[in-house]
């Protein structure tokens, strides 16, 4: 180290067998901290223009400003204004190829995509991110809020997350707009106060049988594929998705791209479940267990609905048949409730509970199945449920 005065040195580093590096180095005490600060390599500034350097980090100093934290500061502003050029568009675009691998399915990304497409983006996608404010955030969300709650509050979490990636990627700074938590909560009423849920229009379980014989008596795939999501107490998308390799020794395996809980799951057949997949092999084969229009298509998500106007049952839907199921289960059955849970293939809320338990009940839920489909294939009639005492 070669002083030169006034904090000012002239550091060499390396021997005589190598390259000597020389860089000028400002030391400097502030709030009895002592610090050094490099002003750049004695190839680039000399010793004039090095002392300049070092009487502005003087000035800083005596002020109480940290040089270093000065230059730092300058440097993210430097960044910022480089960024104006990209926009939140942008910004959403190099979001969702970055995340776009850790969802589920092709259809989660394309949800994203349309949502931010359709709301954000005609009022901020042309718009630098660092520009973008509470009131730009407000001026998206606020028309949707009353009308379409569950719409709106999936686009303000997705506004926050792209705002937040571009926080940390550098492009902006400063608290997210788009935060609910102590911020958007003071300005827009709790979803919940907004609209009640409406949950999917169910069959009362005690109607069940009627129903089942009606739908036997529907021609089709759809009314065979309804018949099976209710026999095994499935969603749409798992139905319809279904193909015959998933199916062994009675049991179908849904892979965890099509679950939405993002997992596995064994669904225990029953005999009237088997019964349907074995005669749809017969009369369709093809790739999938319930084939749309052409045979390596699967079938339509609104063919069950389609199915059901027809029948005159457009009061219900094909997933409101997994309500029936639970309500059954906890009415008419002695089943504990992590069974039914299990059947319903729903996460276990309790982190705790969800490390113990490994297993998937898979043998309970044979049983409990079984039973279900005693109930979807009975009678009907209206004395099932009139046991004689006088016997």
């Amino acid at each position: 180290m070669y002083a030169d005065g006034a904090g000012l040195y002239l550091q060499v580093s390396g021997d005589s067998e190598n390259t000597l590096a020389k860089s000028w180095i400002f030391r400097f005490t502030l709030r009895g901290r002592s610090r050094e600060m490099g002003l750049g390599s004695l190839s680039l500034f000399g010793l004039a223009e090095a002392r300049a350097k070092a009487a502005e980090c003087r000035r800083q100093t005596y002020e109480g400003i940290d040089p270093i934290e000065a230059r730092r500061a300058q440097r993210v502003q430097a960044a910022l204004e480089a960024a104006t050029a990209l926009t939140f568009k942008d910004c959403t675009a190099q979001y969702l190829a970055a995340h776009g691998a850790g969802w589920r399915n092709a259809k989660h990304a394309a949800q994203w995509s349309s949502t931010l497409k359709t709301y954000a983006e005609p009022v901020i996608g042309a718009l630098a991110v660092q520009s973008i404010d509470t009131a730009l955030v407000m001026k998206i969300i606020e028309p949707l809020w009353s009308k379409k709650p569950e719409t709106a509050s999936r686009l303000r979490g997705r506004i926050e997350a792209v705002l937040d990636w571009a926080t940390v990627r550098g492009f902006r700074e400063g608290e997210n707009p788009a935060r609910w938590r102590g911020h958007l909560d003071k300005l827009l009423p709790a979803r919940a106060k907004v609209r009640k849920v409406k949950h999917h229009a169910a069959l009362p379980y005690d109607e069940l049988p009627a129903f089942m014989t009606a739908l036997r008596a529907q021609d089709g795939v759809a009314a065979r594929a309804l018949e099976f999501l209710i026999l095994t107490a499935a969603r749409t998308g798992e139905v319809i998705g279904g193909q015959p390799e998933e199916i062994k020794d009675k049991v179908w395996t849904v892979p965890a791209g099509r679950m939405k809980a993002g997992k596995e799951h064994r669904v225990p057949l029953s005999t009237p479940a088997l019964a349907i997949i074995e005669k749809l092999r017969k009369e369709q084969g093809g790739t999938y267990l319930f084939p749309g229009g052409k045979r390596d298509k699967p079938l339509s998500n609104m063919a069950m609905l389609a199915l059901l106007d027809r029948m005159d049952r457009s009061d219900l839907t094909a997933h409101g048949f997994r309500s029936t199921f639970r309500d059954w289960a906890a009415e008419c059955t002695n089943y504990p409730n992590e069974v039914v849970e299990m059947a319903l293939a729903h996460t276990i809320n309790s982190k705790v509970e969800a490390a113990y338990r490994r297993g998937d009940l898979f043998e309970k839920r044979k049983s409990l199945m079984s039973d279900w489909a005693t109930l979807c294939t009975s009678s009907g009639g209206a004395d099932q449920n009139i046991i004689s005492i006088r016997a």
